[in-house]
């Protein structure tokens, strides 16, 4: 390792832990994700030259080749004999495997999507009212307040964009990416069962609907992180309940003892 590597290994540390060391690979590799996402490589995209990488991420082809060697084996890049360094085609998780498997007309399903979305959400408004910006509450608002017009016209496809566009508003402005991506997971399945089980809802439901998200939305305005959770806390638990009774009456007709 060179002198230059050495003192990008420890400038990279944080202050208060000066005294611990980075070896030169661990830098390089840290450098090497920079670059993939400064860059926008995809899964499947070729990354320059083991010397032009070097040349990139300021560090010596040995330490580059280390580095590589390791993001390889972490399943990051994929080192191809003869053709190049790629970056990994990611795995198959199980999470993104129970979203393959997932049966929007199985209640029990709906009932764990919908228990797994309460805690999620409810810290995402948290967060929001904590952390969002003048222009992220502007944005929340202003969905709030179209998911109320498209109720009070009983516009069911344009409620439906509002509150996409409320909930994913809300997750970016709580500022945390995983809980952000994690939300827009969830409400993928969520729209699977709602071609099933909200058709044809009645627009009162849509009009309560909207008038929690303007109340959501005035909490989070207010930065009132625990009014703004509570009331999400409310407005999920509604919406469950809503689903599970349409979906109810669609697996058996004229069975209102679930209702």
């Amino acid at each position: 390792m060179t002198v230059s590597e050495k003192t990008s290994a420890s400038a990279s540390v944080p202050a208060g832990m000066e005294s611990g060391y980075r070896p030169g690979y661990e830098v390089a590799a840290e450098r090497i994700l920079e670059y993939v996402v400064r860059t926008g490589l995809q899964p499947g995209d070729r990354l320059p030259t083991e010397k032009d990488l070097a040349d990139e991420v300021e560090m010596s082809r040995t330490v580059v080749r280390e580095a590589v060697k390791i993001l390889s084996a972490l399943g990051r890049l994929s080192v191809q004999k003869g053709r190049g360094i790629y970056v990994s085609m990611p795995e198959q998780s199980s999470w993104q495997q129970s979203l393959a498997n997932f049966l929007p007309a199985d209640l029990r399903q709906v009932d764990e999507l919908f228990e797994f979305r309460r805690h999620l959400e409810t810290t995402t408004a948290n967060l929001a009212a904590q952390r969002a910006t003048p222009a992220q509450v502007k944005v929340v608002r202003e969905a709030a307040q179209e998911s109320t017009r498209a109720a009070q016209e009983g516009d069911i496809h344009a409620f439906t964009l509002a509150d996409e566009i409320f909930h994913t508003g809300i997750a970016a402005a709580g500022a945390n990416m995983f809980f952000a991506s994690t939300v827009d997971a969830v409400r993928r399945l969520q729209r699977q069962v709602m071609t099933i089980g909200m058709a044809g809802v009645a627009g009162g439901s849509l009009q309560v609907a909207a008038a929690q998200h303007e109340a959501i939305a005035e909490a989070i305005a207010a930065g009132e992180a625990g009014r703004a959770e509570a009331l999400m806390a409310e407005h999920i638990d509604m919406t469950a309940q809503q689903f599970q009774q349409e979906i109810w009456r669609r697996v058996v007709p004229g069975d209102d003892t679930h209702a």
